[in-house]
C-alpha cells in the first residue's frame, strides 16, 4: 500500500512538472508575432508594393509590430509618399530599423524613418541628405527647385512634429542635405534608439506604448515569435530593373540584338531579345534620374561605331565612339550617390565589349554585304573583258577563259578593245567600251 502511495505521488509530481513545462513552452507562441521585412536599394514602385503587401500580411497574422530593416540611398518621392501614407494610416505599429552596420537611410529613406512609430539605427549607420532631385535628370529652374524643396521641407517637418522628433534637423536634411551617424541621430532626437541587432531592438521596445490612429497599444516583443516576409518573384524582378548597372547592360543587349536582326533579317531571336531588353530598360529609365547628356553621348558613340564600319578611319572613329560610350555610361544617371550610378567596372567592360563587337562583327558584316559576288554569272557584272570580234551591235568577247556572245547599246566596239560587262541577259553579255582604253 505504501509503495502504491509513493508511486502515485511521483506520478502526480511528474504530471505537474510536465504541465508546467508545457505551459511555459506555449507562452511565447501565444504572444502576437513580429513581422520583419527588408527594404533595400532604390525606393521605387516595387518597394512600395512590397511594403503594402507586407503590411496587409502582418494585419492578417495579427502581428503586434512590423519591423522594416532599411538600407537605401534614396529613390522616388512618389513611392516614398506611398510608403509614408501606409505607415501613417497603419493600425499596426511600424518600426524602421536602419541596419546592418554600414547601411544608410538617404533621401527618401529619411522621410520613411522619421514617419515610423519607432525609429532605430544600428551602430555604424547614417541618415540624411534628403535634398530632392528631379527624376527626369533635367535641371530644375530656380523657381521650380524652390517649390519642390519647400514642399519636401514642410512635409518632413510635419512628419517629425507628429512623431515628436527633431523637426529642425529634419528640415535641415532637406534644405542643406545634412547627414549624421547613429550616435548624433540619437542625441538630436532624430531616432528613438540604437540597437546592435534585431533581437536587441525587440528587447528595447518591449513595454513601449505606441499611439495609433484608432487605438493605443503596449508592445510585448521580448518573447514574441519573429516572422519574416520576403519579396515575391515579381517584386524582386522589378527591383532588379531599377539597378543602374542592370539597366546599362540591358541597353547594350538591346543594341546588340537589334543590330544583329538588321544584319540577319528573319533571324527573329536577336530581335526579340533586343526588343525585350529595350522595353525593360525603358521601365528602369522611368524610375531613375536619367541624364539626357549621357543618352546623347551613347547615341553619338553608336553613330561613330557604325560610321567606322562604312568608312574605315584606321580606328579613329572607333576610339572616339569608345570614349563617348564610356562617358555616356558614367553620366547616364544623375545622382550624388554611387549606388544610383553605373559603376566604373561595368562601364569599362561594356565599352570594351561593344568596341570589339563593332570592330569585328558589325564591320565584317557590312564588308560582306558590300562585297561584289565572285561566283556565278552575276559576278561578271562590272568585270573587264576583251572584244574578239567587232561588236556592232553584236559580236563576241573573251572572259575568264571562255567566249561569250555580246551586245552593245552604245557606240560600236572594235576587235581587241577592252570592254566592261554591264549585265547578263540570258547567255548574252551587255557591254560597253571601257573609256580611255583600246
Amino acid at each position: 500500500m505504501a509503495s502504491s502511495l509513493r508511486s502515485l505521488k511521483w506520478f502526480t509530481l511528474l504530471a505537474l512538472l510536465t504541465w508546467i513545462g508545457f505551459a511555459f513552452a506555449q507562452k511565447p507562441a501565444d504572444a502576437p508575432p513580429v513581422v520583419v521585412m527588408r527594404m533595400e536599394g532604390v525606393i521605387a514602385p516595387p518597394n512600395a508594393e512590397y511594403f503594402s503587401r507586407t503590411l496587409r500580411v502582418a494585419r492578417e497574422r495579427g502581428a503586434q509590430l512590423l519591423v522594416v530593416e532599411l538600407d537605401t540611398p534614396g529613390g522616388l518621392m512618389s513611392s516614398m509618399e506611398d510608403i509614408v501614407k501606409g505607415i501613417l494610416a497603419s493600425d499596426i505599429p511600424v518600426a524602421v530599423y536602419v541596419s546592418p552596420s554600414g547601411a544608410k537611410a538617404g533621401s527618401a529613406g529619411v522621410f520613411i524613418t522619421v514617419a515610423a512609430h519607432i525609429a532605430a539605427m544600428a551602430p555604424g549607420t547614417s541618415i540624411g541628405a534628403a535634398h530632392p532631385v528631379p527624376a527626369s535628370g533635367e535641371e530644375m529652374t530656380r523657381t521650380m527647385e524652390k517649390k519642390v524643396v519647400n514642399y519636401a521641407a514642410s512635409y518632413i517637418r510635419s512628419l517629425a512634429e507628429q512623431r515628436g522628433r527633431n523637426a529642425d534637423w529634419a528640415e535641415k536634411a532637406v534644405r542643406e542635405s545634412a547627414a549624421i551617424g547613429e550616435k548624433q541621430a540619437l542625441e538630436k532626437r532624430v531616432i528613438d534608439l540604437v540597437a546592435p541587432d534585431l533581437n536587441a531592438l525587440l528587447q528595447q521596445v518591449d513595454g513601449r506604448t505606441v499611439k495609433l490612429p484608432q487605438r493605443t497599444v503596449v508592445l510585448k516583443t521580448r518573447d514574441a515569435p519573429v516572422q519574416r516576409s520576403e519579396m515575391v518573384l515579381r517584386e524582386r524582378l522589378l527591383q532588379v530593373l531599377v539597378n543602374p548597372n542592370v539597366l546599362a547592360i540591358l541597353g547594350i543587349l538591346a543594341l546588340y540584338g537589334l543590330i544583329a536582326e538588321i544584319q540577319n533579317p528573319g533571324a527573329i531571336f536577336p530581335g526579340v531579345i533586343g526588343a525585350i531588353s529595350l522595353l525593360l530598360m525603358l521601365y528602369g529609365f522611368s524610375v531613375l534620374p536619367v541624364s539626357w547628356a549621357g543618352i546623347a553621348l551613347l547615341v553619338l558613340a553608336v553613330i561613330l561605331f557604325i560610321a567606322d564600319a562604312f568608312a574605315p578611319s584606321h580606328g579613329v572613329l572607333t576610339l572616339g565612339g569608345a570614349i563617348s560610350m564610356l562617358l555616356g555610361l558614367l553620366m547616364l544617371f544623375e545622382s550624388p550617390d554611387p549606388a544610383l550610378r553605373v559603376s566604373w567596372v561595368v562601364a569599362l567592360t561594356l565599352t570594351g565589349l561593344t568596341s570589339l563587337f563593332f570592330v569585328f562583327i558589325v564591320a565584317a558584316g557590312v564588308r560582306a554585304q558590300r562585297a561584289r559576288r565572285v561566283t556565278g554569272m552575276e559576278a561578271m557584272a562590272g568585270a573587264l573583258a576583251i572584244a574578239r570580234t567587232d561588236i556592232s551591235p553584236r559580236g563576241k568577247i573573251f572572259y575568264d577563259g571562255a567566249y561569250w556572245n555580246a551586245v552593245t547599246e552604245g557606240e560600236s566596239i572594235k576587235a581587241g578593245e577592252r570592254v566592261v560587262i554591264e549585265r547578263i541577259e540570258g547567255l548574252t553579255a551587255v557591254v560597253r567600251k571601257q573609256e580611255g582604253a583600246s
